[in-house]
């Protein structure tokens, strides 16, 4: 910096490339000027720095673009497979291919839930399509006794081969007979299956409804020559008391099947916390090991069953119903012998 007086001529030199002239006063009077240069080296390190702050930003910028394009294509990719997976298993499903689940991929979050909703939808679907096909193979294996005997019996009689003899027409109503028992139970297991579906829940006595059950069986035990044992104290339970009828019924009617002359069938209930318990138990040979997971399937009737055994079809009605209110029904075979079926509902 240089100051000269208003008297003194500076000397002259090369004009700087920038400078600034500031005046210097005293007392009112401006009494010099001070001028502020910056060399021509200085500015061309300030424009180098500002150069080199610009190519910084713009080499950042372009990280940054490079950055988020990588990321949006991972993330692309990470969304776009579990969904193109999730299209394929939607379309194994409906060409009606077994284990479409194995299509999906895991995806994150919300995708995941989605296609693990989906396994578990396709799961659902495929069992419920092999209950569907196991029904139709078993009505069908169970038709086709009755129909070939009514068959070979009328054909006899058109033919000429056998007579009309009340023997022969006794053999025919009984297959007849035989059918409408069937129509009637395949009626029951299907209003007992949309039975959650017309459900009257009301307050009732489950030890009421159980003594009245084995009072219309009253018959029945007396034919058959066994001995029923009521203990049924009131036990108040949320229940349709016409739908646990029936599940009572068909309990006492397959004890008796399976009693021997001369045996006794117990019947009891209790109130236990938040839930009644309706027992019954039998005298019977009781249910192999083998057979205790199948009782409740349509259908089943055991390794040892007969004629007199009915179309299997009794205690799967019990099964439905009492899950169509919330309940539980268990099957066990005492090391004594016996059967011993157990359903448990909601308290009132």
């Amino acid at each position: 910096a240089a100051t000269a007086s208003p008297a003194t001529t500076a000397p002259a030199t090369t004009a700087p490339d920038a400078a600034d002239q500031v005046p210097i006063v005293v007392d009112g009077k401006t009494v010099g000027t001070v001028v502020i240069s910056f060399p021509p080296a200085s500015q061309s390190a300030a424009w180098q720095a500002r150069g080199a702050i610009l190519q910084a930003v713009g080499y950042g910028a372009l990280a940054a673009v490079a950055l988020a394009a990588v990321a949006a294509l991972l993330v692309s990719r990470l969304t776009t497979r579990p969904l193109a997976a999730l299209a394929d298993a939607a379309g194994a499903v409906e060409r009606g291919d077994s284990g479409a689940e194995r299509l999906l991929r895991p995806g994150p979050g919300e995708l995941g839930q989605v296609s693990a909703a989906f396994a578990k939808m396709a799961r659902s679907l495929r069992r419920v399509d092999q209950l569907r096909r196991d029904m139709v193979a078993d009505i069908a294996h169970e038709l086709r006794t009755p129909v070939t005997i009514l068959q070979g019996g009328t054909e006899e009689l058109l033919d000429g081969i056998a007579g009309p003899s009340p023997a022969k027409l006794t053999s025919l109503h009984d297959e007849t007979l035989r059918l409408g028992r069937l129509i009637d139970d395949l009626a029951t297991l299907a209003a007992a299956q949309a039975a959650v579906l017309t459900l009257h829940r009301a307050p009732a006595d489950l030890g009421k409804i159980a003594a009245a059950a084995a009072d219309a069986l009253t018959a029945q035990f007396t034919d058959a020559g066994l001995t029923l044992t009521l203990d049924t104290p009131e036990v108040a339970v949320s229940a349709d008391e016409a739908r646990l009828t029936q599940v009572a019924t068909n309990l006492l009617t397959n004890a008796i099947k399976y009693t021997p002359y001369g045996g006794q069938v117990t019947v009891t209930t209790r109130a236990r916390p938040g839930a009644g318990v309706l027992t019954v138990a039998d005298t019977g040979p009781g249910i192999p090991e083998a057979d205790l997971p199948h009782v409740f399937e349509r259908f089943w009737r055991g390794t040892g069953a007969t004629a007199r055994s009915g179309t299997g079809i009794g205690l799967a009605v019990v099964a439905e119903l009492a899950a169509a209110r919330g309940g539980t029904v268990t099957a066990s075979s005492p090391p004594g012998g016996g059967a011993v079926f157990t359903v448990t509902l909601p308290a009132a």
